[in-house]
């Protein structure tokens, strides 16, 4: 086995050095690190470019950007955070490190094509970027790309919509990769019943990755041919259908919800038991209910179109599977509770913003019944009631858990700690200004405010206000977090091989892990996992201490 060492001087396979070490890596590891810097940049500028718009709405009329401006702002937002964050943030970063170590293996199945999946990642991401400073500029559609005017649009479509073909390409191999190496790489050992939580996330995960992703993949080619040749598949002047359109679009979109949030209640299963010092309740039954949503949830893509005219019967079948979908996350947050019930519960910055992950996600789910069931829908369709749920399950539920990833895997990833101190206070002000921020919006759109308008009435204006406070502290609690785990490269307060206790393979190996993995045979635990040694430990002595103390 390779010598343990840190991954800025641990030679890669090929015996590379330097910046080509990097650039041509075959280490799962190393892949996940360069996804993670990608991936947070894209974040940080999202939520830059996020901001402004809310500063344009605190107050009537124009305060910072015009309609058009505003427009194209909105769409840059909107296509950073769906398919350079949300998507892939935590399947590339932590699923390409852990999942391997969790399964007992050395790498990938596919070391090779995790590589090009990641130059895709990187090739979409510029021609995104690319898109704002060629032709009429970015486009102004929203990132749904919406027919007709995304044909229409004299703005650069084409170019923006290659790069969202080209990311789903990157993410459709990802699921590829993962799928495979779950099923012939992990340790004869191990079964199907004593696979980690997170893997199964990641799993169930893939399997809509695969599926799923070739529909948006065909539908933006078609929107690149209709804009090129004038086809008209889409344009009504010309025999097209513009609902076809939107039937393909979430066709993908909606099993996309699933891409985004499973991999965070995979994060969220591990992180509870682990600091409730309990094995996880229900195991099989969230296992199970992983894959029910993800086979549940690419049959109710229809509830986003009651307003289009759809039958009866219709609207009564996918209202009630939208019902149904809710019933495996509903099996997820009860399971997750009762894990922490009667529990010897170690409150952690991971743990904290778990909680916080809950809560906001039910918030989300329980808005989402209310869109789900027609009549209600008909009123708040298009209203910024459908902006605040989105974001509650989007980002008050895939942002809290890839910060609580973050949180629970960096002592791992880099063998140091971080202060605990100012990753509460940074998840403090993160989840207050989400609420004010976001709040706000729930009643907005049930008062009639429509979404994506770039100006509004004046019984609008003071829950605008509201929101564009509590967006500014949500950014620096964010922020603060981020510079929080940045910094502690320089503090560099070593990490143990396990600071949390935690019972899966990744804490078994030194941190950071050598280049195989590990250094011994992996030891696999049989289900459910016994906490009782690691009570008694700390019995004994006290737990991990944090960098400030």
């Amino acid at each position: 086995m390779t010598q343990v060492a840190s991954f800025f001087e641990t030679p890669s396979p090929s015996h590379l050095t330097g910046i080509k070490a990097w650039l041509l890596t075959h280490d799962h590891k190393r892949l996940g690190l360069m996804y993670m810097w990608a991936v947070l940049f894209w974040f940080s500028l999202a939520m830059i470019v996020g901001l402004l718009i809310r500063t344009e709405l605190m107050s009537q009329g124009k305060t910072l950007m015009d309609a058009d401006m505003y427009n194209a702002m909105f769409t840059l937002h909107g296509v950073i955070m769906i398919f350079l964050f949300i998507i892939p943030a935590i399947p590339a970063i932590f699923g390409n490190f852990f999942l391997p170590i969790q399964i007992g293996t050395d790498d990938v199945f596919f070391p090779r094509l995790n590589l090009f999946s990641w130059y895709l990642y990187m090739f979409g991401g510029v021609l995104a970027v690319l898109s704002l400073f060629t032709g009429q500029g970015f486009a102004d559609t929203g990132w749904t790309f919406y027919v007709p005017f995304s044909v229409s649009t004299e703005r650069n479509v084409t170019l923006t919509v290659s790069a969202a073909f080209i990311l789903g390409m990157s993410s459709m191999l990802t699921g590829l990769n993962f799928v495979t190496t779950v099923h012939r790489m992990r340790d004869k050992a191990m079964g199907w019943m004593q696979i980690p939580l997170f893997t199964w996330s990641l799993y169930a995960t893939a399997w809509v990755q695969i599926l799923a992703t070739p529909v948006i993949s065909i539908t933006l080619v078609l929107v690149v041919i209709e804009r090129l040749l004038g086809v008209g598949l889409f344009e009504p002047d010309k025999g097209g259908d513009p609902i076809l359109y939107q039937h393909l679009f979430w066709m993908y979109s909606h099993p996309a919800v699933y891409i985004m949030i499973l991999p965070g209640m995979g994060v969220i299963s591990e992180i509870i038991p682990v600091f409730s010092r309990k094995a996880i309740f229900g195991y099989k039954a969230i296992a199970g209910s992983s894959m029910a949503i993800a086979i549940a949830g690419s049959l109710v893509w229809a509830h986003h179109m009651y307003t289009s005219g759809m039958s009866d019967v219709s609207v009564f079948v996918f209202s009630l599977l939208t019902f149904l979908v809710a019933v495996p996350s509903a099996v997820k947050v009860f399971s997750w509770v009762s894990t922490m019930y009667k529990g010897a519960i170690e409150m952690s910055p991971p743990l904290l913003m778990s909680l916080m992950f809950i809560y906001l996600f039910s918030v989300g789910g329980l808005t989402g019944l209310v869109l789900g069931a027609a009549g209600p829908d008909i009123h708040v369709h298009d209203t910024y009631f459908v902006v605040a749920h989105f974001h509650f399950v989007m980002f008050g539920g895939t942002g809290f858990a890839f910060y609580a990833a973050l949180h629970y895997w960096w002592p791992k990833m880099f063998g140091i700690m971080y202060d605990f101190k100012k990753a509460y206070i940074g998840m403090t002000f993160a989840c207050v200004g989400f609420m004010f921020h976001y709040m706000p919006m729930l009643v907005l759109g049930l008062q009639g405010m429509p979404r994506r308008y770039y100006d509004y009435l004046p019984q609008y204006e003071g829950g605008n206000f509201v929101a564009g406070i509590g967006g500014y502290v949500m950014v620096f609690g964010f922020a603060l977090m981020l510079y929080n785990l940045i910094i502690s490269f320089r503090k560099r307060v070593p990490a143990p091989a396990d600071p949390w206790g935690g019972p899966t393979l990744e804490w078994s190996v030194p941190s950071p892990p050598p280049l195989l993995n590990f250094v011994d045979k992996p030891r696999v635990k049989s289900y459910p996992y016994d906490f009782s040694e690691i009570l008694k430990r700390e019995e004994d002595a006290p737990g991990p201490e944090s960098a400030a103390d």
